[in-house]
């Protein structure tokens, strides 16, 4: 092979370059074409105006609405996060447990809830909730939201849980398993404490898709950061800078989740290495057991 050549495809050559950068220039130009048309559709209807943006200069347009939607999509996530690690922990080490029927309703419980929508779940806890009034009026949307995405990204890390603790080296739990401890000791002293670090990006991922899915809530009433920015663009017939503003709100909170699971996991990674670390002015003894009639007494 040429060291000009790909390891993936050939080189285009000259006429094959050409056919690219015309392709290129005809897709700039369409794109360039599309979101003229979009601005002079947008303005026509007066919605680029300075007027539109004004009420963000206002207090009472965050007081009112702004502020309430953060709050509650806040309120909506972290307790659904918190309560979908804890059940994605008990279904994901109830998938490897040794026990048949275990496995099988712990299966049965991810599967089902994976291939469920968020929304579907949403729509029938609030349903059910309002039928036997589990909960008062004033809380029902919320804790229909929190249920739907507990259930579904529950389900979801379980599988990450379960992939995390399998892709960790089986020696690890023979060698436990010989000197005599118990299974559970070995999940939760030995294989957990590392599985975490290697499952901690996808899990952050999951709490992203969980904080961006409590925006479905607004189909069944619930007063978050979307629905706000609704009733606030009907109120001052502002949607599209209302909705862009709206939009801005949740990548600034998706970016401040996602950097504090990145520090917590360099965190965990530097405090394992420090954990694991062996001095090298002080090596570590190792103790050499004898079998019966062996004499390892030095004899120098």
């Amino acid at each position: 092979m040429s060291a000009s050549g790909s390891v993936l495809y050939d080189v285009p050559g000259p006429r094959a370059k050409a056919i690219y950068r015309i392709l290129s220039v005809v897709v700039v130009a369409l794109l360039l074409l599309a979101a003229w048309f979009i601005y002079r559709a947008l303005d026509s209807q007066g919605q680029l105006t300075a007027a539109k943006w004004e009420p963000f200069l206002e207090s009472t347009s965050w007081t009112t609405y702004l502020l309430p939607g953060i709050r509650g999509t806040l309120i909506a996530a972290a307790v659904s996060i918190v309560l979908a690690l804890i059940l994605g922990a008990v279904l994901g080490i109830a998938r490897m447990s040794d026990h048949r029927p275990v496995r099988i309703v712990a299966g049965t419980i991810v599967e089902l809830f994976r291939a469920v929508p968020v929304l579907i779940l949403m729509i029938f806890a609030y349903q059910v909730f309002a039928e036997y009034r589990v909960f008062k009026s004033d809380y029902l949307a919320l804790a229909a939201v929190i249920t739907g995405l507990t259930l579904y990204n529950g389900s979801v890390i379980a599988e990450i849980v379960r992939a995390g603790i399998n892709s960790l080296p089986r020696g690890q739990t023979e060698a436990a398993s010989a000197i005599g401890m118990r299974k559970n000791q070995v999940m939760r002293l030995i294989l957990l404490p590392q599985a975490v670090t290697v499952m901690l990006p996808a899990i952050v991922s999951q709490m992203v898709i969980a904080l961006k899915d409590s925006a479905l809530g607004y189909l069944i009433g619930y007063v978050e950061v979307v629905r706000s920015g609704q009733q606030l663009g009907a109120f001052f017939s502002n949607y599209l800078p209302s909705l862009l503003v709206v939009a801005a709100i949740m990548i600034v909170l998706n970016s401040a989740l996602t950097q504090f699971a990145t520090r917590l996991e360099k965190r965990l990674r530097s405090g394992r290495g420090k954990k694991g670390a062996v001095p090298a002015e002080s090596p570590q003894t190792i103790p050499v057991l004898a079998v019966p009639g062996m004499d390892i007494t030095d004899k120098r």
